[in-house]
């Protein structure tokens, strides 16, 4: 019995590194680096009313918001989770959807500073929650 229990944990490890999203030792449970763009609440840029993310939230300048794809949101980045972004301060709540066709990738919040958002581009980051 003591062999099978050293065994099956043994199992259980090597089938939780195998994972796509890995455990940080900094407090956060997941960690993964996704694709990060910027979007901005202007007309251009969304369906519909630019300030009111997917969930139905409103949108206003200067709040830290993020958009993630819809596999994300599977791996556990839903609704009002808190986010670090590595490189920016402070954390982000995840308050919009990207349309189904985006994979590991998040869209930052930047209000209507389309400026802003151009310079940011298209980057690699890890995120954390």
């Amino acid at each position: 019995m003591k062999h099978f229990r050293k065994l099956f944990l043994a199992l259980l490890f090597v089938s939780l590194g195998s994972c796509s999203v890995a455990h940080s030792g900094s407090g956060s449970k997941h960690t993964l680096k996704v694709t990060a763009s910027a979007y901005n609440s202007v007309k251009a840029q969304t369906h519909g009313n630019p300030a009111i993310g997917a969930w139905g939230d409103k949108l206003r300048p200067g709040m830290r918001v993020i958009a993630v794809s819809r596999d994300l949101i599977k791996m556990g980045l839903k609704h009002n989770t808190k986010v670090k972004i590595e490189g920016l301060p402070g954390y982000y709540m995840v308050k919009d959807k990207m349309h189904k066709r985006w994979k590991r990738k998040i869209d930052i919040y930047m209000g209507t500073d389309i400026k802003a958002a151009r310079k940011w581009g298209k980057r690699k980051v890890k995120i954390s929650w």
